[in-house]
């Protein structure tokens, strides 16, 4: 039985500790995130331990702070919802053990999420937030959630630093399922983005820094291009080896929904060497993380150029466009292939400004509906988390005690 529809969610599955309160799948009543972007940002990436130390530290006052902002106590809530996976295992470990810790002491139910399903919910979470806004509803509870939207059936696309992805998702009895239809066989999309940043000597997360800098290059000056993906015949029946989380081998599912960001980070990385750029962007981050040094992205033209030359600015330009481009391409192909009328684009690279000005454009152009959540929503937060979590609490889909957290979840079959 439900008492008033309160869920608390909890993420740590990477380097942000989250936790949040949202009414039945709907309302977000608090969402508060404690970012570790200064912890590892000196090192170019998540540092796993790291990462672990600074959750343990963090996670009991940013759950005090969500449960206070939502002006709500342990016995108002009906469950509690963590992310179980996929993620960094020592991070995944914080939250597990302390969401099974808490559910336990107040003799509530615990959910386990999977962390790309709430990456989607993100997306519908914010859809019916709109909706109600539009409405002129005051903030009360409207009476639906997340699994009630009139699209019953999408194409998501979750790219992040961690996942590029596609799913099928259905909303039918139960809630919703998702089936697999395309994923990268080697790095994520964000991965890329961090690891070219890294090497022109900009800062960690590489996203917001490529991003910025794009915008006064020249995406056609340098030729990156992406060729058709194969099944490689030496894997087998088994998954790509990636970091993300296994799902299905490869041969189930069609090349043409495949993605490999490998490839265009080598390219860059040759385009470097060639054009004698490596001295001059080590030189570029031994400046920005000197001590007391301003390490942002510049928000001019003049400040840009005064981080670095046009040559690279042209670089980052050419690279953003062939990511946005590919990912653009295949998601597109697979909504036609599918016939999906709407495409959810989700993750932390669904912050990126580029991506959503050519995906809206796009969508525009095949009749098709894109949806993006806010930018709070589209990096990691636990609003999603409990999102996700309403439709499994209204069926009753609850974790046992021996909720461990996996490293490699998979979301959905192929």
């Amino acid at each position: 039985m439900s008492k008033g529809g309160l869920i608390l969610g909890i993420e740590s599955s990477c380097d942000e500790t989250a936790a949040a309160v949202v009414e039945r799948g709907e309302r977000t009543l608090s969402s508060v995130v404690a970012s570790q972007i200064s912890t590892h940002a000196r090192y170019g990436g998540v540092v796993p331990e790291l990462a672990s130390r600074e959750h343990l530290r963090a996670i009991v006052p940013v759950v005090r702070a969500a449960l206070a902002e939502a002006g709500v106590a342990l016995d108002d809530l009906d469950a509690i919802a963590v992310t179980a996976g996929p993620g960094l295992a020592g991070a995944l470990l914080v939250g597990v053990s302390y969401a099974k810790a808490l559910a336990f002491a107040a003799g509530l139910p615990l959910i386990a999420v999977n962390h790309l399903e709430g990456h989607i919910h993100a997306v519908l979470l914010q859809g019916l937030q709109n909706a109600t806004a539009a409405s002129g509803n005051n903030p009360q509870w409207t009476g639906r959630s997340p699994s009630d939207s009139p699209d019953a059936q999408s194409l998501a696309l979750v790219v992040s630093g961690g996942h590029t992805h596609l799913y099928w998702a259905q909303h039918g009895e139960g809630g919703w399922r998702y089936r697999l239809v395309g994923r990268t066989v080697d790095d994520a999309a964000g991965e890329a983005y961090d690891k070219v940043a890294k090497l022109l000597g900009f800062g960690y997360p590489g996203g917001p820094w490529i991003d910025a800098l794009a915008r006064f290059g020249d995406p056609r000056a340098v030729p990156f291009s992406f060729s058709q993906i194969k099944h490689k015949i030496h894997l087998g029946d088994r998954p790509p080896r990636t970091k993300a989380a296994v799902s299905a081998p490869i041969a189930d599912l069609d090349p043409h929904f495949l993605f490999s960001f490998s490839g265009i980070k080598t390219a860059v990385l040759r385009y470097v060497e060639l054009h004698g750029l490596r001295e001059e962007a080590q030189a570029r981050a031994a400046r920005l993380f000197a001590p007391g040094a301003d390490a942002r992205p510049p928000r001019s033209k003049e400040e840009a150029l005064e981080l670095c030359p046009q040559q690279v600015l042209d670089l980052v330009a050419s690279f953003q466009h062939a990511v946005v481009g590919d990912l653009m391409k295949k998601s597109f192909a697979a909504a036609e292939a599918l016939g999906a009328r709407r495409i959810l684009v989700t993750g932390g690279v669904a912050a990126n400004r580029e991506l959503r000005t050519r995906f809206s454009a796009e969508a525009g152009r095949h009749r098709v509906r894109v949806e993006f959540p806010t930018l709070a929503l589209s990096t990691d937060n636990a609003a999603m988390i409990a999102a996700a979590a309403w439709p499994r609490f209204q069926a009753g889909e609850f974790a046992s005690g021996e909720l461990s957290g996996n490293p490699s979840l998979a979301l959905g079959g192929s």
